[in-house]
């Protein structure tokens, strides 16, 4: 069934329909996404408008994610259902291609900063040096048909393809226009089912990015047995993926990697964290933190840094961080290690004992994360 989006307002303690309204210009939705891919739901940096393909089509929308991975964003506008998911199928046979050559040079002509600057302001790191590793469509529509639909979800389902569909609705309360968001398909899903389809097996072991600044210190992680993430609610849920037992590196972009443990408590806010070893929290007046603004916003559990105990059988100071060229790293703060070589690579410098096959980690809700 076609997705369809309602919305109420409350008066006079009952539900009102709010009527649908139809968009003046629709431009204004590749504007406003063009703007601020915030509302959208994703972490995006626009680094094309109305790019032009080797095949003579234009991408409305082309950006970049976090990873260095390339996502088109094409607005239904009004071509037939059937005509937008074929387009964005064959936009994204000449996107595969593209080289960090060109993706700079489309950038160069959206971006007044650079694609390196821009990335650096977007995100608050570097720009990886990998780009374009993998790519991502997104249909943007009002609606599509139900066989559209259909298809899309036959794509991801059966083949891993990365794409899907957001729904975009309109509507009007009194002369407010009110915008309704929704997505044919969860987008963790689609990215979860393309990952199992074109990568390796995971092999059960997890890595976390340990950013280094004013609220985060590696030493405070390395010396009282933690993990921690913050900031925002984005960041710190993350952690919620490692539970007990789960294997676990310590990684940095720009270093390497530099511990090698396993989580011995579930996620709780910094200042409920014990320091078993010590029987003392955190907190306490005695432990000397590296980084003492670990305690901001310490009592808001949307803000406030988030732990999970580690047992580190090796870790090692930044200085001595272990690396190569090629390792593979995405920025998201917790992600499944997937790639092969760089896991050969951690086993031989961390001294890494598997005990027959790894267990694929439960998240708290008992699904497999």
């Amino acid at each position: 069934m076609p997705v369809r989006m309602a919305l109420w307002k409350i008066s006079a303690d009952k539900p009102v329909p709010l009527p649908q309204a139809q968009l003046d210009v629709e431009s204004r939705l590749e504007d406003w996404i063009a703007a601020d891919t915030g509302i959208l739901g994703l972490e995006l940096l626009i680094v094309g408008r109305q790019v032009v393909t080797a095949y003579g089509g234009r991408i409305d929308l082309l950006a970049i994610d976090q990873d260095g991975n390339l996502v088109i964003l094409e607005l239904k506008r009004d071509k037939t259902p059937r005509e937008i998911v074929a387009q964005v199928l064959d936009y994204a046979s000449w996107v595969k291609d593209l080289t960090p050559k060109d993706i700079h040079e489309i950038a160069s002509d959206h971006l007044t900063e650079g694609l390196d600057a821009a990335f650096s302001e977007r995100f608050n790191f570097a720009l990886p040096e990998s780009l374009n590793a993998s790519h991502s469509m997104v249909v943007v529509a009002t609606e599509l048909d139900e066989s559209s639909e259909r298809i899309i979800q036959y794509l991801v389902n059966q083949y891993g393809v990365n794409i899907n569909a957001i729904f975009f609705n309109f509507f009007s309360d009194n002369g407010k226009e009110l915008l309704g968001r929704s997505w044919l398909v969860d987008p963790k899903t689609v990215n979860e089912v393309a990952r199992e389809r074109t990568q390796p097996p995971w092999p059960g072991y997890w890595y976390v990015n340990v950013g280094e600044g004013a609220s985060r210190s590696w030493e405070d992680c390395r010396q009282y047995g933690f993990l921690s993430a913050g900031g925002g609610r984005k960041y710190s849920d993350q952690l919620k993926h490692l539970i007990v037992d789960a294997k676990v590196f310590a990684y940095q972009a720009g270093r390497g990697y530099f511990g090698y443990g396993v989580v011995a408590s579930d996620a709780v806010m910094a200042m409920d964290f014990e320091v078993t070893s010590l029987g003392k929290r955190l907190f306490d007046p005695d432990l000397k933190l590296e980084q003492p603004g670990m305690k901001d916003h310490s009592d808001d559990p949307d803000f406030s840094e988030w732990v999970v105990g580690v047992h580190w059988f090796k870790a090692v100071p930044l200085s001595e961080a272990k690396t190569f060229k090629g390792a593979s790293a995405y920025r998201n703060v917790v992600c499944k290690l997937r790639d092969q070589k760089t896991f050969d690579f951690l086993k031989r410098e961390f001294e890494v004992e598997e005990e027959g096959s790894a267990a694929a980690s439960v998240a708290p809700d008992g699904s497999q994360v």
